[in-house]
């Protein structure tokens, strides 16, 4: 959804919007409905919200300035959104917004007051918050994810669920939060495609790995085509995907051996069972 900025004016007839200009009905509409349903909207000061771990951990400078420059300006267009714990206010979604505001020295913001929220809850809007924009780094998805997990105890699939992303890129995603924090950390640096970190893992442990690991952690290899390359040269082999055993078969062959040896059963059933067996 596009924003709605004020005209241009110039600098010298430029005046700073009230940040509570705006702040309506509207932007509701435009937040998800269900996440920030019965969150009260109203101004906090800046000085009461605690920021602990968010999802986001990579920022740009520049951006953030621009940020505040914008925010100056115009007002602030998308309120936080915090949670209320006992006396204090914990910021959920936001973090960009609450620094840029930190920039540039302003002493409150409007914001959605979420109470009553579980653990789960909480990082289900800030996965939803933040996956909605495209700068998200994988990592920072990643690990938000499995935090997610870790605090729920829940499988893929539910996780699928409850976030709205496919099963695949939940499996991804789990096995990129696992990988060792100085090759996430090079990945972040040097904005490493995630299938070079995934197909480095699957590489077999021996000092040729190690070395393709130096060259991601010096940010010599952040293309997967590199790492092909690296991989061809060096002549690795992949370790061949085995098939596992389905449990869910052998329980149906056990269960038609089973009945196979009721007497009741007609002959040509019995032939049809032990075709299907075979």
């Amino acid at each position: 959804m596009a924003k709605d900025f004020s005209p241009r004016i110039s600098k010298r007839e430029r005046k700073v919007t009230d940040i509570t200009t705006g702040i309506d009905e509207k932007i509701l509409k435009a937040n998800d409905q269900k996440l920030l349903r019965g969150a009260q909207l109203s101004n906090i000061s800046l000085d009461q919200i605690e920021v602990r771990t968010q999802v986001r951990t990579k920022f740009n400078d520049e951006s953030l300035v621009e940020l505040g420059e914008n925010i100056k300006v115009n007002g602030l267009i998308q309120p936080l959104v915090i949670h209320r714990e006992g006396n204090k206010f914990v910021l959920i979604c936001g973090e960009r917004r609450f620094r840029a505001m930190t920039m540039i020295g302003m002493k409150e913001a409007p914001c959605f007051i979420l109470e009553n929220k579980t653990k789960e809850e909480l990082m289900a809007i800030q996965f939803s918050e933040n996956q909605a924009r495209e700068d998200l780094h994988y990592i920072d998805q990643a690990d938000s994810i499995y935090g997610y997990q870790t605090l729920t105890g829940t499988s893929e699939r539910k996780i699928t669920a409850a976030l709205g992303i496919s099963k695949s890129e939940v499996h991804r995603c789990l096995m990129i939060a696992k990988l060792p924090k100085d090759i996430k950390e090079a990945a972040k640096k040097y904005n490493t495609e995630k299938y070079v970190l995934l197909e480095w893992n699957e590489l077999p442990s021996n000092e040729f790995k190690a070395e393709i690991k130096a060259k991601i952690l010096s940010g010599d290899i952040t293309k997967r085509v590199e790492l092909a390359r690296i991989i061809s040269q060096l002549k690795i082999e992949k370790p061949k995907k085995t098939a596992k055993k389905d449990d869910s078969v052998e329980k149906m062959m056990s269960l038609l051996k089973s009945q196979m040896k009721d007497p009741r059963l007609q002959a040509k059933a019995k032939a049809l069972m032990e075709e299907l067996m075979n």
